[in-house]
């Protein structure tokens, strides 16, 4: 049976300044431990008609507190997800796109497949010409594909969190197309084209979406690479008349 706090409503002032809720403490606290919800995060409290960061307020503290003694949540069979000392949530996984529509269940699993890299700002992550063997995610930070023509740089684009390069690796260990360089510093989810045949082995289910989402976006790319083509193009042509 549900406590009186349980049913206190709670609104969330999120970082794109649109305020969710009011929701029950159950789900807050959810959130917290997903890392949706940070400790300098914004809670209303009708009860209390205040405006307080989730760190301070009374009922959300002790998972705060739990969470700075372990370095992360537990998971439900007690194990903690994520390779070394990195443990990487569902609530952060989301910010990668292709993730968006994997279960908490789901991520948690695939979770084990990965690898976490940080990359310094302006090192090299991948280089132009070196065999292609992994993907990269970027979680956290901003990298740019680049490529050097009579030693001046041309940046063919920027990518930010949520988004992925070198999927080609994973079914062609061909030759990298560009540099991928860190413009800060830049944490990386990497899956090795050997974990991922061992995640298309052992865990189809996992790997059907996320070769969906990919899908997905490349072909968002592909459209927008045909349509700046018809663009010069179409100026090119203009130009000459």
């Amino acid at each position: 049976m549900a406590s009186d706090n349980d049913r206190i409503g709670y609104k969330i002032w999120a970082v794109d300044n649109v305020v969710y809720g009011p929701v029950e403490l159950p789900i807050l606290v959810g959130w917290v431990k997903e890392e949706r919800v940070t400790g300098d995060t914004w809670i209303y409290s009708e009860q209390n008609d205040t405006w307080k960061k989730a760190g301070q307020v009374e009922e959300l503290q002790m998972f705060f507190h739990r969470k700075s003694a372990s370095g992360s949540f537990p998971s439900p069979n007690g194990s903690q997800a994520g390779l070394g000392a990195h443990h990487v949530k569902p609530g952060s996984l989301r910010r990668v796109k292709i993730f968006a529509g994997m279960s908490d269940e789901q991520l948690g699993r695939f979770v084990q497949f990965m690898e976490v890299q940080q990359a310094r700002q302006w090192s090299q992550i991948v280089r132009q010409g070196e065999p292609g063997d992994a993907m990269y995610l970027v979680l956290e930070g901003e990298v740019r594909v680049r490529l050097m023509i009579d030693d001046k740089e041309t940046i063919l684009t920027t990518l930010l969190a949520g988004e992925f390069f070198g999927e080609i690796a994973l079914f062609d260990h061909g030759p990298r197309s560009a540099d991928v360089i860190a413009n800060f510093d830049t944490t990386l989810l990497k899956i090795s084209a050997a974990a991922f045949y061992k995640l298309a082995s052992d865990a189809p289910d996992l790997a059907s979406p996320f070769l969906l989402a990919i899908g997905k976006t490349l072909t968002s790319r592909i459209r927008a690479d045909n349509k700046r083509f018809r663009d010069s193009v179409t100026f090119a042509r203009a130009a000459g008349h």
